[in-house]
């Protein structure tokens, strides 16, 4: 059996472009034609890869909300989602928290939530210094169980951009 096969995987998901909201909450911000686009995009690269989530974790932001619908299509299957108001305001150290809650029955998790903490997330867990633009992602291998996830106990094995060659 591949080692890989042995670890969870953390699919670490950007919400993709939103438009403003003048004089609105941020948390009501819509995506843009763009980032619905970039979102069906972003779902055709997991399934054509085989990253499939069973559960799925978003934050209870409009914008990352509506990513996950337009993502969603691509991925066929039934993944248990949960929106989090937690992962609208989380930092790195919060999502670290909330992640190691996992079950232990998840094998891929996905995460769909917001910069800066979802690059600091990426990149403390692999290592390396990990950008995420709007709707980009990093696939991150993890060993050991999600209680016991920490800085530097993740592999990058795929990432993935709109527009970008990968």
């Amino acid at each position: 059996m591949d080692a890989m096969q042995d670890r969870h995987r953390l699919i670490v998901m950007r919400h993709a472009k939103a438009g403003e909201l003048p004089g609105g909450p941020d948390i009501e911000r819509a995506l843009r034609p763009r980032g619905e686009r970039d979102s069906a995009a972003a779902g055709n690269w997991l399934a054509s890869r085989g990253f499939r989530p069973d559960l799925v974790i978003c934050s209870a932001a409009r914008r990352t909300r509506q990513t996950w619908q337009h993502v969603a299509p691509a991925l066929r299957g039934d993944p248990e989602v949960t929106v989090e108001q937690r992962l609208y305001r989380a930092d790195c150290d919060d999502l670290m928290d909330i992640i190691r809650l996992t079950p232990a029955t998840a094998r891929t998790l996905l995460y769909i939530g917001h910069n800066p903490a979802a690059a600091e997330l990426a990149s403390v867990l692999t290592g390396t210094e990990i950008a995420l633009s709007t709707a980009a992602i990093a696939v991150i291998a993890a060993a050991g169980d999600w209680p016991d996830l920490a800085a530097g106990a993740g592999e990058l094995v795929a990432s993935w951009s709109p527009g970008a060659a990968h």
